[in-house]
């Protein structure tokens, strides 16, 4: 009988992953240009703890991701603890509570990491690094429109100009579900098939409402056919109100920026389900995975809406970054030269110790100029 062999050190539980350079140093940048834009429209920055007690984690819209919510005792308090799966519900706790006199609206950004039980099939990642906004306090197609149009201009600073905004009505299908009477195991049936963009379990299941669900689950694709699809279909009055609403929000969304490419799925439902009118989820061409997902919601009393970015999907879409230039300053250099180059964007890796040929040191230490005579000299590829 033989003892098992030591696991491998660098073995980390599924969903996890070390970042390493440059990577770890490219998200980050990534954040902060996301940030910056942000804080630049008055989006105030918070930055919530990642443990919280579990009863106020998951009040309220945390009860959403109550099943992605990792759980622990507090040794300190004898109380349960939760560690965070979206921040929204954080946010929402502040501006109820710690914020809850400030002046509506209210405009609050936060950048931070969330740990999920489980990923899915597309993104299995259980840690996701979250940067998003929030606008508290207005329930206007202005406001659906204005994070729509901040968050395209703070992808295009990360680097990702080229993207599908998709925008949904979570709560149409339940309020037309609603209306026809369609509830119980019959609900769930239908519900299924649309999730699954089944037109013909939509038709068996459907009844009365079959033709207006196909013809709206065939309608998914550009804004203007999905639109049209809307104003031709005998909806109820709630239904209809949804409608107009993100009609309304399409038309803010092109008076400001009439190249944005946007679609439309009225039937979808998917997402966090404290989604309570017009939705958004951020596509870039050719890939399945979402950077970005938002949506109305009630904050408390107040009436709200956000979008979150997920800085590692936008990285795996976005056009690769050049690497910074790496520049060998050997000991005897001027301090003052190495500090010009490092405003001119230059890391300087520093030589610690006198050497007898700097190129090969710097070589060996992946840089790609060595400082000579107050220059920056390339070193050519090694073979």
């Amino acid at each position: 009988m033989t003892d098992d062999p030591p696991p491998n050190p660098a073995l980390l539980p599924s969903g996890l992953r070390d970042l390493l350079p440059p990577d770890a140093a490219t998200e980050a940048a990534t954040v902060e240009a996301l940030m910056e834009v942000f804080a630049a429209h008055g989006y105030e920055r918070i930055r919530p703890p990642l443990l919280e007690f579990e009863d106020s984690l998951l009040a309220g819209s945390g009860a959403a991701v109550a099943d992605q919510t990792f759980r622990l005792m507090d040794p300190d308090s004898q109380r349960m603890m939760g560690l965070r799966a979206d921040t929204t519900p954080q946010v929402v706790r502040i501006a109820t509570t710690r914020l809850g006199g400030a002046p509506r609206p209210l405009r609050l950004s936060y950048a931070g990491q969330c740990l999920r039980v489980r990923g899915s099939q597309i993104a299995p990642d259980r840690q996701v690094p979250q940067a998003g906004i929030e606008l508290i306090g207005r329930d206007s197609p202005a406001a659906d429109a204005e994070i729509v149009l901040v968050g395209a201009e703070a992808l295009a600073a990360a680097g990702l100009a080229r993207v599908s905004f998709d925008l949904t009505l979570p709560t149409l299908a339940p309020a037309l579900m609603e209306a026809a009477g369609i509830a119980g195991p019959a609900g769930a049936t239908l519900a299924r098939a649309l999730d699954r963009k089944d037109a013909a379990a939509v038709t068996r299941h459907g009844g009365l409402l079959a033709p207006v669900l196909t013809e709206l689950l065939l309608a998914a694709g550009p804004a203007d056919r999905a639109l049209a699809a809307l104003t031709a279909a005998p909806l109820p009055p709630p239904a209809r109100a949804l409608a107009d609403r993100l009609a309304a929000t399409v038309a803010a969304i092109r008076a400001r920026a009439p190249g944005l490419r946007l679609t439309i799925d009225p039937v979808e439902f998917r997402g966090y389900r404290y989604h309570t009118g017009v939705s958004v989820t951020i596509y870039a061409p050719g890939r399945h995975e979402e950077i970005g997902r938002g949506g109305r919601y009630l904050c408390g009393d107040d009436p709200a809406t956000g979008l979150t970015l997920y800085p590692d999907a936008l990285l795996r879409a976005a056009p690769a970054r050049a690497p910074r230039p790496r520049l060998f300053v050997p000991p005897d250099s001027d301090a003052d030269v190495a500090a010009r180059f490092r405003t001119l964007g230059y890391a300087t890796i520093a030589a610690l110790d006198p050497e007898a040929d700097p190129a090969a040191e710097a070589r060996r230490l992946l840089c790609t100029h060595l400082l000579r005579n107050g220059a920056a000299v390339p070193l050519p590829p090694t073979d």
